[in-house]
């Protein structure tokens, strides 16, 4: 079988350079001491070819593209029923592994922060995730409070990964060329197990702050009907992108504890 056409739809930019394929893979730190791996979009395994040299860990590969798929079964027949053919996005990743997994991949850009927010779902089972995304989204997520790029992503996952900007990478190392840079960035794991707050309520507080990110707290959050005597407090007077995370659990418990919702 030939190479895999990238498809447009799928958001595909097939990475070509091996060294940077090297140096993706020797991101993984299996941390917790992970044993499984899953790669998403592994399209004709220019990491896979890599991963699959680590006796150490398992490795599990999952492409909603058929010809991928295809070309996968032939070129790495050891892999077996562990080229999975599904859309990430839709798949129950418990039936998958009955434990712990890392998560590898040079993301479809197209849907990246989507992935994010299924890794936040599972974030109890993902102790790693190393990737390769649009770097204008990498910046976002490793931005610091109080940084023009710091958003939703940026607060929800440095509330529960360890977030490190890794490298740079430029637009002719993939076929085809992205009309952006690219970066690559790890998640690992933190020691939060829980929030001290309501975690379903620090979602919903984050995403409405930064829904009018260039309004005040008190105008963001208005839907809540705090009492005045809440609202007066000086973070009522602070944007979004002003609070860090754990000024975020403070604001999500003064609202648990003033709202009926």
């Amino acid at each position: 079988m030939g190479n895999v056409r990238p498809k447009k739809h799928l958001g595909q930019h097939f990475l070509v350079d091996q060294n940077i394929a090297i140096k993706i893979v020797e991101q993984l730190t299996l941390h917790r001491g992970v044993k499984d791996v899953l790669e998403i979009g592994p399209g004709m395994g220019v990491l896979t070819q890599y991963l699959i040299k680590h006796p150490e860990y398992r490795t599990t590969v999952v492409d909603i593209d058929r010809e991928s798929i295809a070309y996968l079964q032939e070129h790495f027949p050891t892999l077996g029923d562990r080229i999975i053919s599904a859309d990430f996005l839709k798949t129950d990743l418990s039936k998958l592994f009955p434990g712990p997994f890392a998560i590898i991949g040079n993301f479809p850009y197209n849907i990246s922060s989507q992935i994010f927010f299924k890794v936040l779902e599972q974030r109890d089972v993902v102790p790693e995730v190393v990737c390769m995304i649009q770097k204008e989204v990498a910046e976002r997520i490793a931005a610091p409070p109080g940084s023009k790029t710091y958003g939703i992503l940026s607060v929800l996952l440095q509330a529960f990964y360890k977030i490190d900007y890794k490298f740079t990478v430029g637009e002719k190392v993939f076929n085809p060329p992205p009309k952006v840079k690219s970066a690559v960035i790890s998640l690992v794991r933190n020691e939060v197990e829980k929030l001290a707050c309501n975690e379903k309520l620090f979602f919903q507080v984050v995403k409405l702050s930064f829904g009018t990110r260039r309004k005040t707290l008190r105008n963001s959050l208005r839907s809540y009907n705090l009492p005045p005597e809440v609202t007066v407090q000086p973070v009522f007077d602070k944007r979004a992108e002003q609070l860090s995370v754990q000024d975020f659990i403070a604001l999500t418990q003064l609202v648990e504890q003033n709202t009926q919702q």
